[in-house]
């Protein structure tokens, strides 16, 4: 077994090998450093590798821009075998295995600038190709051996693809069998990669399983990719301006053969193969059957394709979930999120989370303690607006045994509890004067008396709080301490409602749906688009707890296996008129006649709301909500 190896891709080292021989090995701009980058992004003591029984595991010492690994970031992990590493600018690639693949980078296959002029070219468009077209086949049958030779090999293509999942073991098999039909040297497959913005490819050789460095034409693939049609070139030796393409020309590269990979209207790419042999040179027999075996391969590699990004989607969400502790979300404003706390975490300094009801405060604390130093402590949360000003008390502070009627015993309070770990007071502007004064002196001292108590009690805690409220407003109406505001708002933080960052609504939605689907034990595999139209148009005024119960709710009264518009609440479809190809539907239709109704009985009623209500047996509360969500109010006005 060959010994851990980092293999530099790109950044100051790019091109070098750094062997894990070593116990331990530290990355970082420092001098010290083991491995040093020479990088503004990367910090002095960035990461460290530690190599034990045949395993290496990465560590992120506190960096300020962070550790990724397969573009998650991580605070420790297990390496595997193909594993890239991003540390600034510097991407490294993590091997245990013996690698086939050229250096170089990634990419085997080298894309050539010189223009093609062969002697004999041959297009071929998607509608004539001839194996595609099954009547044109059956009726050939009975006069063509070659045709059951190449039928036989459709066959066979068809069979193994459906059979492989993973796409590089894919092309591989792929290649082979192409390689058996058709009397290429080389062949390469390149794939559009739209996330990217650049060709992804694999290339083998006749008689070889490894994977090689493919030299193709530019101009040839820009025009199958372009126009979408097959490409033939032979005798290329001959072509006038053959020398521009002076790597293909010292290959002395005799034909080629150039066909696109599509799934409906979508391009993918193109599968490329040549040939110096003369007795090799490709036909349009040739051109006809890697036509039909791309129409076959596009499918089965588009899946796979689709396969690997659901798994690395689910592996990222998963290490997200575990890093941020369940708080889910790729917005930009929930990035900032994300790099508050990791920034914050380490501080143990008191924080202040300012949001709206239901947009995850809790857990945006939680994460904060998770991260921390404090981790492996406990970490408690009261919500101050939920219990009376002595129960409160009692909760925060503990009491004495007698300390009043019902004190039977000592008691000891959650800040008691809670020492050397965290504590997280939600709602913190609802405390009252006397416990604010407490608190304060938490704050200051980090010492407090139970309730009845004479002996003042030490205790090591971190204070995050919690607020809905504008603490400044309440500071200027005499309800809440200046001097304890100013102590609680060290750090600050204010997490988006749910209407502010509508891009995580499908990410959340697709969450709850599955977290449900497993609970009830109902099969769920998904939300419809008209379902998801409307879930984005609703502003969600209780956030991602009023999302949470409205996806609750549709799998459990579902009656699919997906989520549709009628499973939703009414107050969601009421605020949404989802886009439909068809026209006017069901819901629209709903919607205004809800209109309808609703100003008809104002004009009966002479604008008096009550009195409409009235009409339409309605709460007046609920016509104010209706005419709301119905986007009616400015209507209404004029």
């Amino acid at each position: 077994m060959m010994k851990p190896k980092l293999v530099a891709m790109s950044g100051p080292l790019g091109g070098q090998v750094v062997s894990l021989s070593r116990e331990q090995l530290s990355m970082g701009r420092e001098a010290s450093s083991d491995v040093r980058l020479d990088d503004p992004l990367v910090s002095r003591r960035h990461c460290q590798l530690t190599t034990q029984a045949g395993s290496c595991a990465i560590r992120d010492l506190d960096s300020h821009n962070g550790t990724f690994v397969n573009e998650v970031p991580v605070k420790e992990r297990i390496l595997e075998h193909g594993d890239q590493i991003r540390l600034g600018s510097s991407v490294f690639l993590y091997l245990t295995q013996e690698e086939d693949a050229v250096a170089g980078g990634p990419t085997s296959v080298l894309l050539d600038e010189g223009s093609i002029d062969a002697q004999s070219t041959v297009e071929l468009s998607w509608e004539d190709a001839f194996y595609l077209k099954t009547e044109k086949v059956l009726a050939s049958l009975s006069t063509a051996g070659l045709m059951a030779r190449d039928l036989h090999a459709l066959l066979k293509v068809s069979t193994t693809v459906n059979a492989v999942r993973g796409v590089q073991e894919l092309e591989s098999r792929l290649l082979e069998l192409i390689f058996e039909a058709i009397p290429a040297e080389r062949g390469a497959i390149l794939l559009l990669s739209e996330a990217k913005g650049e060709i992804l490819s694999y290339g083998r050789e006749r008689g070889s399983s490894r994977e090689i460095a493919v030299r193709v034409s530019r101009t040839i693939v820009q025009q199958v990719l372009r126009d979408g049609v097959s490409v033939l070139c032979g005798d290329l030796l001959q072509s006038e301006e053959y020398r521009a393409a002076e790597s293909l020309a010292a290959l002395r590269i005799q034909s080629v053969l150039c066909v696109p990979l599509r799934v409906a209207d979508k391009m993918l790419g193109t599968i490329y193969l040549d040939a110096r042999s003369s007795a090799c040179r490709f036909s349009e027999d040739h051109l006809q059957l890697l036509t039909a075996i791309a129409g076959i391969a596009a499918v089965a590699l588009e899946n796979a394709r689709h396969l690997e990004w659901l798994q690395e989607e689910r592996r990222r969400l998963q290490a997200d979930l575990n890093v941020e502790h369940s708080m889910i979300g790729e917005s930009p404003r929930m990035r900032e999120v994300y790099q508050f706390i990791a920034r914050v975490a380490p501080a143990g300094s008191t924080v202040l989370i300012r949001g709206e009801t239901g947009t995850g405060k809790e857990m945006a604390a939680c994460a904060i303690h998770k991260n921390s130093a404090r981790a492996d402590k406990p970490f408690l949360a009261i919500n101050c607006a939920a219990l009376s000003e002595a129960l409160l008390e009692s909760e925060l502070f503990g009491h004495e045994k007698g300390a009043f009627t019902g004190a039977i015993a000592q008691k000891k309070g959650k800040l008691e509890i809670a020492d050397g770990g965290t504590v997280f007071l939600d709602e913190v502007g609802e405390l009252a004067p006397s416990l604010q004064a407490k608190l304060l002196r938490v704050l200051q001292e980090r010492e407090f008396d139970r309730v009845g108590g004479t002996r003042p009690l030490k205790v090591d805690i971190r204070l995050i709080a919690a607020t809905n409220k504008a603490l400044e407003d309440a500071v200027k109406q005499g309800s809440f301490r200046q001097d304890l505001y100013y102590r609680l708002n060290v750090l600050s933080v204010t997490l988006p409602p749910l209407r502010e960052r509508r891009e995580d609504i499908p990410l959340l939605a697709s969450y709850f749906a599955a977290k449900y689907s497993r609970k009830c034990r109902r099969q769920v595999s998904g939300i419809a688009p008209e379902a998801r139209a409307c879930l984005l148009e609703y502003d969600w005024p209780g956030n991602i707890r009023e999302l949470e119960n409205a996806i609750e709710r549709a799998v459990v009264l579902g009656s699919t296996d997906i989520i549709l518009p009628e499973d939703l609440p009414e107050t969601v479809l009421e605020s949404a008129v989802p886009k439909s190809s068809s026209g006017a539907n069901l819901h629209e239709a709903v919607r205004e006649t809800k209109k309808k109704l609703i100003r008809n009985a104002l004009e009966r009623a002479g604008g008096n709301y009550t009195e409409a209500a009235k009409l339409l047996a309605l709460h007046p509360n609920y016509l104010h909500r209706l005419i709301r969500n119905l986007g009616l109010k400015e209507a209404l006005k004029k």
